[in-house]
């Protein structure tokens, strides 16, 4: 599920010459490609708690790599309405997972909590590594609706590997009402500095995953070394996303932790910035550890800042739902801003700001606090 969750969105950055080629469309419509899960990630994150009650959660889970699979397969063909309802079918199975999987974490694991994390987080960064970086060679090999359409084997294998527990079908044992789960955890200001420390990283992520090739394509690589590049990010996001919740989860209070994967982030994006293609792979490298490192600390913070499973989905669901609907923003906001200006140096200090930003709310969620329900 893991490796399902990352590589088909991982792999639209470095097939946007080739798509747009083939489709005609802007860059702001291309930035819609990867907007639109995130969008789906707002909407129905929220709604998780509701379907786990309902229909529990094995069956939960396999229905979202069935409708995963189904958007990935969707939109590798080549006409644009197959190509944004297969993005919105994959944004919507996405959303399911991203929101149970910490609740799996604290269910099963609730003494293992950090190295769970690392695991599957870590794993996530893997297959979207393996997206940046193998997209492009795969698209000169077949063609890119063939690389696009590749990851749904991910899916796929999953579902296979998980149709034993669809019998199961177990449900919270201690349900918690959904209009009452909402109330406390938007009173709760711990869950919102979560919201925004993941939206804000979210965003980050997401404009990086879209734009970063192109970026580096506008400074004279090549669509192969841009790819390449933004495999690195992925990389190196696999590190932090294995290295810092092992560390965090050994402390009450993660706040030294979230400095310095947040003060990673912005060393990176300066350099970026203002040194071109000087040491990129440094500065690409940093900052997807820092990404990598803040990704698994906002997961990480859903478990140890709930006191049940149960309430884990919950702030799991309010956390993703506020947090992508900030994130959902960014791809599409910087190819806009880069249309107008037609340079992607405003994009990149408007990324700085957020990353200072976004400091300021992890290391309020890193504060040894809990919520109790």
């Amino acid at each position: 599920m893991a490796l399902a969750m990352r590589s088909p969105l991982s792999g639209v950055g470095p097939l946007t010459e080739y798509i747009q080629t083939a489709l005609g469309l802007s860059y702001s419509m291309i930035g819609l490609i990867t907007t639109l899960p995130l969008i789906c990630f707002a909407a129905l994150s929220g709604f998780t708690l509701y379907f786990t009650q309902r229909f529990g959660l094995e069956v939960t889970l396999g229905a979202a790599l069935v409708i995963l699979t189904t958007g990935i397969i969707g939109r590798s063909f080549a006409n644009i309405p197959a190509l944004y309802a297969g993005t919105l079918f994959l944004g919507i199975g996405i959303a399911v997972m991203n929101v149970l999987m910490p609740s799996i974490v604290k269910r099963d694991f609730p003494e293992h909590s950090g190295f769970m994390t690392s695991l599957y987080s870590g794993v996530m960064g893997i297959g979207a590594t393996l997206g940046a970086g193998i997209s492009v060679p795969l698209a000169h090999a077949t063609d890119w609706q063939f690389s696009l359409g590749s990851w749904a084997i991910f899916p796929l294998l999953g579902f296979l590997l998980w149709i034993p527990q669809l019998k199961n079908r177990t449900k919270p044992k201690n349900p918690i009402h959904i209009i009452s789960a909402i109330k406390k955890l938007g009173a709760s200001g711990i869950a919102w500095q979560i919201a925004l420390f993941m939206g804000l990283q979210s965003l980050i992520f997401y404009a990086v995953l879209a734009w970063l090739p192109e970026i580096m394509i506008e400074r004279g690589l090549s669509p192969t070394n841009a790819g390449f590049i933004l495999s690195i990010s992925q990389a190196t996001g696999i590190l932090g996303s294995l290295v810092i919740p092992i560390i965090a989860g050994r402390f009450k209070d993660q706040r030294r932790i979230v400095l310095i994967t947040g003060t990673m982030e912005i060393i990176g994006i300066t350099g970026i910035l203002f040194f071109d293609t000087f040491l990129v792979s440094a500065w690409i490298g940093i900052l997807g550890f820092g990404l990598g490192g803040n990704f698994s600390l906002a997961l990480l913070f859903m478990v140890l800042r709930a006191d049940s499973a149960e309430l884990t989905t919950g702030l799991s669901g309010m956390a993703q739902s506020a947090g992508y609907f900030v994130a959902a923003f960014g791809p599409v906001l910087f190819g806009i801003i880069h249309d107008v200006t037609l340079s992607w140096n405003l994009p990149l200090y408007a990324m700085l700001i957020i990353a200072a930003v976004q400091l300021a709310f992890g290391l309020g969620a890193a504060r040894n606090r809990t919520i109790t329900g």
